[in-house]
């Protein structure tokens, strides 16, 4: 690994740096705010089925971070593996937390995404998981695994495709816990994180071009 980056990748290493600590400031005061009125949201609401589905979608994506950083010695996408991990272990923490607030369990009998049947962007009608039962965006037990046999380029290669899918329905879903939830924290954060991962989808697709 050469000891000077490329003026892209200091530039992109700086972007990354600042939407790190915007994002954590952004969560910390969404996590701070106080709801008006003493009504929590219900089991069944898209404040609660947010919270609790993309805790599951994040904890995949935190995985997949973390397996990259010990497989190349590129400094950036080690740089935007720790990013995502940082921030969405995060926000992981703060959607656990508004469920313990609200009284409300971790996880429900409900099909996963079922909240999301009356965004704008979805039909109200079948199931919005793929054919593997997975939520879309969500890597299969076997392009983790290859993820986990790889190294160095390859690694960078495996990682960079399947997190750019991930991030693709995690912004979709995001805008969706906008677009129904109740909750103005819950309405807050979802939007920082879809604009957050789109950002990251692009940031992720130059690099991949340049591999």
């Amino acid at each position: 690994m050469t000891l000077h980056l490329e003026t892209w990748q200091k530039r992109l290493l700086i972007v990354l740096a600042g939407a790190l600590l915007v994002s954590l400031f952004v969560l910390a005061f969404v996590a701070g705010q106080i709801g008006t009125g003493t009504d929590h949201p219900s089991g069944t609401s898209a404040d609660a089925g947010f919270a609790r589905d993309m805790q599951i979608h994040h904890t995949q994506a935190v995985e997949m971070s973390r397996l990259v950083r010990d497989r190349t010695d590129d400094e950036v996408v080690r740089t935007i593996a720790y990013d995502i991990a940082m921030t969405q272990q995060h926000q992981i923490g703060q959607m656990y937390a508004w469920l313990e607030e609200w009284g409300l369990p971790q996880s429900s009998s409900a099909p996963n995404m079922a909240w999301m049947a009356g965004s704008m962007d979805h039909h109200t009608g079948g199931s919005m998981l793929e054919p593997n039962g997975l939520m879309p965006g969500m890597a299969t037990a076997e392009q983790l695994q290859e993820l986990a046999d790889a190294s160095g380029v390859e690694a960078e290669r495996i990682f960079l495709t399947l997190m750019i899918t991930h991030h693709e329905a995690g912004a979709e879903m995001a805008q969706a816990g906008a677009e129904l939830a109740q909750e103005p924290r819950v309405k807050g954060a979802a939007e920082k994180m879809a604009v957050a991962q789109v950002a990251e989808i692009t940031a992720m697709e130059d690099m991949l071009d340049k591999l």
